[in-house]
C-alpha cells in the first residue's frame, strides 16, 4: 500500500513539473514572438538562443554591448533588443553602482531611483566616491525566473567563486571562463561558506605579501602587511562582519602560521575569503570591456520611449561628467504659419521632427524634448552629435527640394560638458550650465548653419569625423547672455 502511495505521489510530481516546464516554455515563446515584433531579428534570435542554451552565469547580468561584440550585431539594436525583453518580462534590468577602482558592485537596484546616496565606499579599496552616470553605473540584464530559473535567482545558495563572478564584479571586469577558475587559485588562500551568526575558524599559512580578507556580502575588508622575518610562531586576528562597514586599520604580521577567527554577526550568508594581492589579481581587475552605463541608457531613444517618466525621482540629481547636448530650431516658422496656413505648416514641422527623431536614433542619441518647433537631444559623445547635425541639414536640404521650397531652414548648436540628469515637468530631463550654453549657442546660428564649442570640435572622434569629410571650420569669439567671458564658437560649413 505505501509502495503504491509512493509511486502515485512520485507521478503526481513527475506530471507537474512536466506541465510547468510546458507551460514555461509555452510562455517564452509568445514572449519572444511579442519581441520579435518590437526588435531587430538578428539579435532576437541571439538573446533567445541564450535563454535556451546558455549556462546559468551567461545569463546573470547581461552586458548588451559585450553580447553584441560576440555575436557579431550592432549594439543600439541590441541595447533596444535587451530593453524591449525587459518591457516584456523576459529579462529584469539592474542598476549598479560600481567601484571605478577594482569594478566590484557596490549596490544594485531595478531603477535609477536606488542612486540615492551622496557616497558610495568600496572597502576593498579603501575609498570612497560620489556616484557619477558615466562610468560608476552599469545597466545589466538577468533573466526573468518566469522565463528560466537560473542559480543567481538565490545568490545566497551560490558557491563563493560563483557569488564573486555573477554577483559582485561587474560586467566590466573581463573574466575570461578559461582563465576564471585558474584566477582564484592562484589569489586565493581560502574561500568558505559562513551561514548566518556562525563563526569559523581558519588555519592558513601567510605569504610575504599583501593579504586581503574581504567579504562581499557585506563589503567587509581587513588588510594585512605580511612582513619581516618569518616565524614558526602562531598569530592570531579575530574578525567580526557585521553592517555597520567600519573602517579597518591595516595589521602587520609575520610570513608563517595564521589562526584566523571569522564571526558573522548578520542574518545574512557570507562567503568571505582571504587573498593574496598579487601581480595576478592586479591583472585580473586591469583587464575591462565596455559596458551599458546609464548615462548612455538614458541618450537611448528607445530607453526613453519605453520608461518616459519612470526614471528618477523628483528630488534626485545625478551628475553626468561629460554629455553632449544638440539644440535646434527653424528660422522663421512663425512667417512659414503664415505663409502656407496652419494646416501645411504643421504637416512640414511634423514631417521635420520625424526626420531629427529617426536622424538623432541613428547616431545613438536620445531626443530630450521639442519646445516649439525647437529640438533639445543628448549624445554620449561629441562625435556622435556632429554626425547627426550633418545628416539633419542634408535631410531637410532634401525635404525643401521635395516640396520644392525653402520653408525648413535649421539652425544647430552643440556644446559639451557637465550636467545634472534630473526630473522636470514630469519627465527626465537635464539641467547645468552646460545646457544653457548648448541652447545659447544654437540661439547665434542663422539657416542651414551649424555651431559647436571649442569642447566639441577639440573631440579626438569629432575631429577625425570633420578632417575626413573635409570640411574646415571657422571660428569666432562670440558673448553668450550669462556667460561671462566671450566663447570661442565655430561653424561647421
Amino acid at each position: 500500500m505505501a509502495a503504491r502511495l509512493s509511486e502515485a505521489c512520485q507521478s503526481s510530481y513527475l506530471e507537474t513539473s512536466f506541465w510547468r516546464k510546458l507551460f514555461a516554455m509555452t510562455e517564452r515563446e509568445t514572449l519572444f514572438a511579442a519581441l520579435r515584433q518590437s526588435a531587430d531579428a538578428d539579435a532576437v534570435a541571439a538573446i533567445e538562443q541564450l535563454v535556451r542554451d546558455g549556462p546559468d552565469h551567461r545569463l546573470s547580468r547581461v552586458n548588451a554591448l559585450d553580447f553584441a561584440a560576440k555575436h557579431g550585431l550592432d549594439e543600439e539594436k541590441t541595447i533596444a533588443a535587451f530593453l524591449h525583453s525587459a518591457r516584456l518580462g523576459i529579462f529584469e534590468l539592474s542598476w549598479n553602482v560600481l567601484c571605478p577602482g577594482c569594478g566590484g558592485v557596490l549596490d544594485a537596484g531595478a531603477s535609477l531611483k536606488s542612486v540615492n546616496r551622496a557616497e558610495y565606499a568600496c572597502a576593498l579599496c579603501a575609498c570612497g566616491y560620489e556616484p557619477t552616470l558615466d562610468e560608476m553605473v552599469e545597466v545589466t540584464f538577468t533573466v526573468s525566473e518566469r522565463v528560466r530559473r537560473i542559480a543567481a535567482h538565490e545568490p545566497n545558495r551560490l558557491p563563493p567563486a560563483e557569488y564573486y563572478r555573477q554577483m559582485f564584479w561587474s560586467s566590466g571586469i573581463d573574466l575570461s571562463e578559461e582563465r576564471f577558475e585558474h584566477w582564484i587559485n592562484e589569489v586565493s588562500l581560502e574561500m568558505i561558506e559562513l551561514p548566518p551568526g556562525e563563526k569559523a575558524l581558519l588555519s592558513l599559512t601567510l605569504p610575504a605579501e599583501f593579504v586581503i580578507v574581504f567579504d562581499p556580502v557585506t563589503h567587509t575588508a581587513q588588510f594585512i602587511d605580511v612582513k619581516g622575518e618569518p616565524t614558526r610562531e602562531r598569530q592570531s586576528l579575530a574578525i567580526v562582519f557585521n553592517r555597520q562597514h567600519a573602517e579597518r586599520a591595516t595589521v602587520t604580521l609575520q610570513p608563517g602560521p595564521l589562526r584566523l577567527s571569522l564571526d558573522n554577526r548578520t542574518d545574512l550568508r557570507l562567503v568571505p575569503g582571504v587573498y593574496v594581492a598579487n601581480q595576478a589579481l592586479h591583472d585580473m581587475l586591469g583587464k575591462r570591456k565596455s559596458f551599458v552605463t546609464a548615462k548612455r541608457l538614458l541618450s537611448n531613444q528607445t530607453f526613453r520611449d519605453i520608461y518616459r517618466t519612470d526614471t528618477l525621482d523628483v528630488d534626485q540629481r545625478l551628475k553626468i561628467t561629460s554629455l553632449t547636448f544638440l539644440f535646434t530650431d527653424l528660422k522663421g516658422s512663425t512667417e512659414l504659419y503664415d505663409r502656407v496656413g496652419d494646416l501645411v505648416a504643421f504637416d512640414l514641422v511634423k514631417e521635420h521632427f520625424m526626420l531629427l527623431q529617426e536622424i538623432v536614433a541613428a547616431e545613438s542619441g536620445a531626443v530630450v524634448k521639442t519646445i516649439g518647433d525647437a529640438v533639445m537631444a543628448t549624445f554620449a559623445t561629441p562625435d556622435r552629435a556632429v554626425a547627426a547635425a550633418l545628416s539633419m541639414r542634408e535631410a531637410m536640404r532634401n525635404l525643401n527640394e521635395k516640396h520644392r521650397s525653402e520653408d525648413l531652414l535649421l539652425k544647430i548648436g552643440i556644446h559639451e560638458g557637465p550636467c545634472l540628469a534630473v526630473t522636470l515637468n514630469d519627465r527626465q530631463d537635464y539641467f547645468g550650465q552646460t545646457v544653457n550654453i548648448a541652447s545659447r549657442v544654437q540661439a547665434l546660428a542663422v539657416s542651414r548653419s551649424i555651431l559647436a564649442t571649442g569642447a566639441v570640435v577639440d573631440h579626438p572622434r569629432a575631429s577625425e569625423l570633420l578632417a575626413t569629410g573635409g570640411i574646415k571650420l571657422t571660428s569666432r569669439r562670440l558673448p553668450l547672455r550669462g556667460i561671462t567671458d566671450d566663447l570661442a564658437v565655430y561653424e561647421i560649413p
